[in-house]
């Protein structure tokens, strides 16, 4: 149910601000996307679950609490993240 390896590094590669970069925001929020999008995908298999359904919740608040972030502190970052991921309609 986890991202594999060679896709996080794939994440951490095309979103990082500099070379060195693994925990950036716009990291963070590029891994946390990927692993709600597999969640989801899990939780439409096996509806009863709570457990897992739980972890997406948790997942999803924290990706908004970085998203807040980012949208506060420098919003021109916040906007290039959300048109890369397709976060926003």
């Amino acid at each position: 149910m986890s991202i594999t390896k060679e896709r996080k590094s794939q994440l951490i590669r095309e979103f990082r601000r500099a070379e060195e970069d693994t925990g950036s925001p716009e990291v963070q929020i590029a891994v946390l996307t990927q692993r709600i999008a597999q969640l989801t995908e899990h939780l439409k298999g096996h509806v009863k679950d709570h457990a897992g359904r739980r972890g997406l919740l948790m997942l999803v608040s924290k990706r908004r609490r970085l998203l807040d972030y980012l949208k506060n502190s420098t919003p021109d970052r916040y906007f290039a993240v959300i048109d890369k991921l397709g976060l926003r309609k």
